[in-house]
Protein backbone atom coordinates (compact mmCIF):
# COMPACT_ATOMS: atom_id res chain seq x y z
CA UNK A 1 0.00 0.00 0.00
CA UNK A 2 1.50 3.62 -1.38
CA UNK A 3 2.08 6.23 1.58
CA UNK A 4 1.19 9.69 1.41
CA UNK A 5 3.98 11.76 0.23
CA UNK A 6 4.61 14.98 1.56
CA UNK A 7 6.97 17.85 0.11
CA UNK A 8 7.68 21.74 0.96
CA UNK A 9 8.46 22.11 4.50
CA UNK A 10 11.60 23.88 5.32
CA UNK A 11 12.77 26.78 7.96
CA UNK A 12 11.19 30.43 7.27
CA UNK A 13 11.05 33.76 9.35
CA UNK A 14 7.74 34.89 11.80
CA UNK A 15 4.81 36.21 9.97
CA UNK A 16 6.26 34.35 6.79
CA UNK A 17 4.17 31.45 4.34
CA UNK A 18 5.06 28.25 3.21
CA UNK A 19 3.00 25.56 1.03
CA UNK A 20 2.86 21.97 1.91
CA UNK A 21 1.44 19.51 -0.87
CA UNK A 22 0.80 15.82 -0.36
CA UNK A 23 0.47 13.35 -3.02
CA UNK A 24 -1.40 10.19 -2.46
CA UNK A 25 -3.47 7.32 -4.69
CA UNK A 26 -6.67 8.95 -3.23
CA UNK A 27 -10.09 8.74 -5.00
CA UNK A 28 -12.59 11.79 -5.33
CA UNK A 29 -14.45 10.00 -1.59
CA UNK A 30 -11.44 9.87 0.30
CA UNK A 31 -10.94 12.17 3.26
CA UNK A 32 -7.48 13.80 3.00
CA UNK A 33 -5.92 15.91 5.84
CA UNK A 34 -2.41 17.89 8.00
CA UNK A 35 -1.90 16.94 11.14
CA UNK A 36 1.17 17.83 13.16
CA UNK A 37 2.99 16.91 15.98
CA UNK A 38 5.84 19.84 18.07
CA UNK A 39 9.24 18.95 19.15
CA UNK A 40 9.33 16.60 21.95
CA UNK A 41 5.53 15.73 21.44
CA UNK A 42 3.79 12.92 21.26
CA UNK A 43 0.15 13.63 19.89
CA UNK A 44 -0.97 14.14 16.26
CA UNK A 45 -2.46 17.36 16.61
CA UNK A 46 -5.24 18.37 13.72
CA UNK A 47 -4.39 21.17 11.31
CA UNK A 48 -6.88 20.96 8.64
CA UNK A 49 -8.96 18.35 6.70
CA UNK A 50 -10.62 18.36 3.85
CA UNK A 51 -13.57 15.39 2.76
CA UNK A 52 -14.50 14.28 -0.47
CA UNK A 53 -17.13 17.03 -0.80
CA UNK A 54 -14.83 19.94 -0.31
CA UNK A 55 -16.01 20.35 3.19
CA UNK A 56 -13.27 21.93 5.26
CA UNK A 57 -11.87 21.64 9.03
CA UNK A 58 -9.37 23.64 10.98
CA UNK A 59 -7.91 23.23 14.50
CA UNK A 60 -8.70 25.60 16.54
CA UNK A 61 -4.87 27.27 16.29
CA UNK A 62 -5.34 28.05 12.71
CA UNK A 63 -7.11 31.13 13.26
CA UNK A 64 -7.99 31.57 9.40
CA UNK A 65 -4.20 31.54 8.57
CA UNK A 66 -3.98 28.73 6.85
CA UNK A 67 -5.87 26.96 3.72
CA UNK A 68 -6.17 23.29 3.20
CA UNK A 69 -7.37 22.44 -0.69
CA UNK A 70 -7.19 19.49 -3.05
CA UNK A 71 -6.55 18.85 -6.45
CA UNK A 72 -8.40 15.54 -7.38
CA UNK A 73 -7.49 15.26 -10.96
CA UNK A 74 -3.47 15.38 -9.43
CA UNK A 75 -5.04 13.28 -6.37
CA UNK A 76 -2.70 15.88 -4.46
CA UNK A 77 -3.85 18.15 -0.97
CA UNK A 78 -2.00 21.47 -0.60
CA UNK A 79 -1.63 23.39 2.71
CA UNK A 80 -1.23 27.23 2.25
CA UNK A 81 0.03 28.62 5.64
CA UNK A 82 0.12 32.46 6.44
CA UNK A 83 1.41 34.52 9.14
CA UNK A 84 3.29 31.69 10.77
CA UNK A 85 4.71 31.77 13.97
CA UNK A 86 7.18 29.71 16.23
CA UNK A 87 4.69 27.71 18.13
CA UNK A 88 4.12 26.21 14.42
CA UNK A 89 7.01 24.66 14.34
CA UNK A 90 6.14 20.73 14.10
CA UNK A 91 6.31 17.61 12.00
CA UNK A 92 3.61 18.26 9.55
CA UNK A 93 1.76 14.71 8.27
CA UNK A 94 -0.77 14.06 5.56
CA UNK A 95 -2.91 11.78 6.78
CA UNK A 96 -5.76 9.60 4.30
CA UNK A 97 -7.67 7.44 6.35
CA UNK A 98 -7.59 4.27 4.06
CA UNK A 99 -3.62 4.45 3.18
CA UNK A 100 -2.44 5.88 6.35
CA UNK A 101 0.23 8.45 7.61
CA UNK A 102 3.39 9.64 5.22
CA UNK A 103 6.86 10.11 6.50
CA UNK A 104 6.15 13.54 7.50
CA UNK A 105 7.76 17.39 6.68
CA UNK A 106 9.71 19.54 9.19
CA UNK A 107 8.61 22.90 9.15
CA UNK A 108 10.43 25.39 11.42
CA UNK A 109 9.45 29.34 12.22
CA UNK A 110 12.80 30.95 13.26
CA UNK A 111 14.29 34.22 13.01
Amino acid sequence: QVQPVESGGGLVQPGGSLRLSCAAPVTRNDPMGWYRQAPGGSEHELVADIDGGGNTYYGDFVKGRFTISRDNAKNTVDLQMNSLNPEDTAIYYCYVPRLGWGKGTLVTVSS
